[in-house]
This record gives structure tokens, C-alpha cells and sequence, in this order.
């Protein structure tokens, strides 16, 4: 069951398609590449507190973390190695790395890519976060916030959205636990996010120490496509009823415009509808449609679709939120591969993926950060970077075959 645009892009199936597929299928050779030359360690966004030089100090200091993560985060150079941070293996970022391995394996069909994938969904089990009720992951490095700090033992729903997917692939290919352990997941979502209902659907909380003041739309998004991953792979009913309510209460907090700010309240954030976070909303959306019903939602999404791509320009570059062109992001950029491709709007997820390619990478399979209005940030972020791009460009492929195989054969 597939979610089709009306104005969906050109058909597969043409020589420009074969064209597309093999740039595309080098570039995705090209990043795993770079990935696993370095085992799939690097750094990350918000990894200042990573710092041996911080570790050294002789004080604990709310105040000197923030410095240290904030200075790494928008130094327009990367002063990590000054600073001595660690490099480190994302759990996230892994489960990615192994369902783009299975996307290169599939369009090569090198078995390394499939090596390479079972080893990083084996690791990925490994490096759960135990204690929460089910499966579940964290952050590498802790992240330190105004109010609160997120050490790397406390999970969310989004990391743990995505290794679930990681898993339910690996699952369809290899023997082992992967889909046990994936299902798991329903309990951490159910028991630890707090699963409960509210006046305009039902809701959960993003982190395992969240207290209800608030909710973070997007990630209420993933936690009903985790859900409808898993009513996917093993039918359960209430897997698809109560991801209909989670997206019931994200499709109320949707603004006249067409997009998601990124709280409820919204004054609980200081980000409002950027890009690549109402991207994830989208997805989530079109994912149930594909699973559970193709008509529903439709409103929503017809708004929420013409929102997202007035967030990219006609040449493919991801402006930052609804009132800001700047920065460009990477992980927009990835993010809107993936949502046109499900769209199976191919030639807008070309734009956007030849944009990046020309404008924030190297051309050899490495990608960098973002592009300020004046100079471009070309650090390589293992996770931000490598992993969302090898996994939007897998998906791209995934995508483009799939309609591929589905067109009518001519005589």
C-alpha cells in the first residue's frame, strides 16, 4: 500500500532514471565509505561535553558545559580537536549506517554491504539502554540543556524510533533477535514515555525523564511510526490504534499555515516549524497511510506536503524554517530526499539530493554540516552528516526500484 502525490514526479523507468540511480548508488558506495574506513566514529552536533579537557577541569559547572557544547556546535571551524573531544560510535547514527548498508547491498549486491550491515545491527542490540521497560537507546555524549542534563543512559524516542527500524530490516534477513528485541519497544513507548491519553488524541513524552510540561510534536510523530513499523511487521491492532491517536493529537497541534511547530506549547522551545523536524511529521503521516489506511489524514497531509516543499527552493536547497533561509542543513537536505521520495516525487528528491551534492560535500562521499549565508561549515559529522544522507540516499533507491517494479510492462 503505497501513499502517491498528485503531483508526483516523473516515472522510473527511463534511461535518465538509470542515470540517476547509478550517481545516486555511487554516492551512497561513497559515504558508506567514509564511514567504514573510520568505523563509524566521529563526532557529533552537541558533543562539546566530550572534552578531556573539560573532564579535566577541577569543577562540575552547568555553565561551562553549555560553553563547551555551544562553542563546538557554532564555531564556524571544527575546534573539536582543540578542545580534545572524543569520537565516538552513535547508537543512532549506527542503525542508520545498517539499513543504508542493506540499501547499497540491494542495489550492488556486494555481500560486504550486507556484512557490514548485520555487524552494525548486532552492535546497535548491544548498546541499548537497559531499565526502561523495553528497547531503547540514547545519545553518545551527554547533552546539557538550561534546566536539565541528558546523560547517554537516559533514552528517547526518537533514537530508539529509528534503531527499531534498523532492526525490523535486519530481521527480514538474518536470523537472530532483531524483531523480538524491535517489538520490545512497544513497552518503552507504553510504560517509560507515558503513554496516555489527551483531549485531542494521545501523547507521549520524548525522553525517559520528561515530566509533561510540555510535548515535542516531532518526536510524538516518530513514536506512532515506531508503532506503525511494528503493527507492520507483526499486525497487532492495538499497534495501529494507538499510533492513530498519537498522529490524531499531532494532526490538532498543525498551524493555518501547514506545519508543526516544534512544541506544545510552542513557547516551550525556541525553534519553531524548522525544516527537517517537520519533515519527520510528514513522514510519520505518509508511513501510517502506506500500513494502515491510505485515505487517512488526507487534509492534514495535503496541507503538511505543501508546507514542507515551500521549505526548499527550485534548485533544491533547504531553507531552515518557515522565515529563515539560513543555514542550510545537511539533515534537511537528507530529510527531504527521504519525504519526496516516499511522495515518489522523484525529480524534486534528485534537486535536493544534486544541491547537497554540489554544495555541502566533497564530492568523494563526505558531507559537511551547513551552509551559513556567508561561508559553509564543513565539518563531517559522523551522525548528522554520513549517516542521514547514506540512509536518505538507500531510501531513495529503495524507492525509485519499488516504483520501478511496479510500473505496467510495455510492449
Amino acid at each position: 500500500m503505497r501513499t502517491r502525490s498528485e503531483s508526483r514526479g516523473r516515472a522510473a523507468g527511463s534511461s535518465d532514471d538509470t542515470d540517476r540511480r547509478a550517481d545516486a548508488t555511487a554516492t551512497l558506495e561513497d559515504t558508506l565509505a567514509y564511514a567504514r574506513e573510520r568505523d563509524y566514529t566521529g563526532w557529533d552536533l552537541y558533543d562539546g561535553e566530550s572534552s578531556r579537557l573539560l573532564r579535566a577541569l577541577p569543577v562540575e559547572s552547568k555553565w561551562l558545559n553549555l560553553a563547551f557544547q555551544q562553542a563546538v556546535r557554532r564555531s564556524p571551524v571544527n575546534i573539536r580537536p582543540l578542545l580534545l573531544v572524543e569520537q565516538r560510535r552513535n547508537p543512532m547514527g549506527t542503525a542508520l549506517f545498517s539499513v543504508a548498508n542493506l540499501a547499497a547491498y540491494d542495489a550492488t549486491g556486494d555481500e560486504r554491504y550486507r556484512t557490514e550491515a548485520r555487524r552494525l545491527a548486532d552492535w546497535v542490540v548491544d548498546n541499548q539502554v537497559d531499565g526502561y521497560g523495553g528497547f531503547c537507546i540514547g545519545h553518545s555524549h551527554p547533552l546539557q540543556g538550561l534546566s536539565t542534563r541528558t546523560t547517554p543512559d537516559i533514552p528517547g524516542v526518537v533514537g530508539t524510533s529509528w534503531s527499531a527500524k534498523a532492526l525490523l530490516a535486519a530481521g527480514e534477513r538474518f536470523d537472530g533477535p532483531y524483531h523480538e528485541v524491535a517489538e520490545s519497544a512497544a513497552g518503552f513507548v507504553f510504560e517509560t514515555l507515558d503513554y496516555g491519553e489527551a483531549p485531542t488524541g494521545a501523547r507521549i513524552n520524548y525522553k525517559a525523564t520528561d515530566t509533561g510540561d510540555h510535548y515535542t510534536l516531532n518526536a510524538n510523530a516518530l513514536g506512532a511510526r515506531l508503532l506503525v513499523d511494528l503493527a507492520d511487521a507483526f499486525d497487532e491492532p492495538e499497534y495501529r490504534r494507538r499510533a492513530r491517536r498519537i498522529l490524531d493529537y499531532v494532526a490538532a497541534q498543525q498551524t493555518d499555515r501547514g506545519g508543526w511547530m516544534y512544541r506544545d506549547p510552542p513557547e516551550a522551545s525556541h525553534l519553531s516549524m524548522d525544516n527537517f523536524h517537520n519533515g519527520f511529521i510528514v513522514q510519520s503521516f505518509l508511513r501510517y497511510r502506506e500500513v494502515c489506511d491510505p485515505d487517512a489524514f488526507a487534509t492534514t497531509v495535503d496541507d503538511a506536503v505543501a508546507f514542507y516543499r515551500e521549505l526548499f527552493t527550485a534548485d533544491g536547497a533547504p531553507h531552515f524554517d518557515e522565515s529563515s533561509e539560513f543555514p542550510r542543513d545537511i539533515h534537511a537536505s537528507a530529510q527531504g530526499v527521504i519525504v519526496f521520495s516516499m511522495l515518489e516525487e522523484f525529480d524534486r528528491a534528485e534537486t535536493v539530493l544534486e544541491w547537497a551534492r554540489a554544495n555541502l560535500s566533497d564530492g568523494e562521499g563526505r558531507f559537511f554540516h551547513e551552509q551559513r549565508r556567508f561561508y559553509t561549515n564543513r565539518t563531517t559529522l559522523m551522525r548528522w552528516c554520513q549517516a542521514w544522507m547514506a540512509y536518505a540516499v538507500g531510501e531513495y533507491l529503495w524507492r525509485t526500484d519499488a516504483a520501478d517494479r511496479q510500473r505496467p510492462a510495455t510492449a
